[in-house]
């Protein structure tokens, strides 16, 4: 009930512009748009059992967030479609939410390099693993020893390929 009213808050926030670009994205890909906003909830979900204190703001808890969001909406969008189809979406998913949801350039920067560090994680798995098979587990612990080794971000030249990254505070 409490992710239905954030939703809920979260929609009506945006701009009639804004839900425009939202419906384009949803309309032609219904089951995909129910699969990302299952993704969206589960890992809110993990990030808050595992960070709890960082998984909201700009901190490690965070970067596993998006990491693992990434992750998800591939692992549920290959189930029913190509791996192809799975990060196109994805990617235009995630990155119109950085677009809906505007940051400071430097937290919009980290969001989109650990949203991409979830993504080619998930890539790298997929040839040992038949897409079917995938669950959620595979990328939790791993996307959570990337937390323990994730990289500062301080400036917009900072290029951290492969690591999570986070913002002190």
């Amino acid at each position: 009930m409490r992710n239905l009213k954030i939703i809920v808050t979260t929609l009506t926030s945006l701009s009639f512009e804004k839900i425009l670009k939202l419906l384009r994205l949803t309309l032609p890909h219904p089951l995909f748009s129910l699969l990302g906003l299952y993704a969206t909830l589960k890992s809110f979900a993990l990030a808050q059992k595992h960070f709890p204190k960082t998984h909201s703001n700009n901190g490690v808890g965070n970067a596993f967030r998006h990491s693992l969001w990434t992750c998800l909406i591939m692992m549920y969008c290959c189930k029913i479609s190509s791996p192809k189809k799975a990060i196109e979406y994805c990617k235009r998913m995630t990155d119109l939410h950085e677009e809906l949801f505007p940051n400071k350039p430097l937290e919009k920067k980290m969001d989109l390099h650990n949203n991409q560090v979830g993504m080619d994680y998930f890539m790298e798995l997929l040839p040992g693993v038949h897409r079917q098979f995938f669950e959620t587990s595979f990328f939790v612990e791993e996307l959570k020893n990337k937390a323990k080794t994730a990289k500062v971000l301080k400036n917009m030249d900072d290029d951290f390929k492969g690591s999570l990254v986070y913002l002190e505070r």
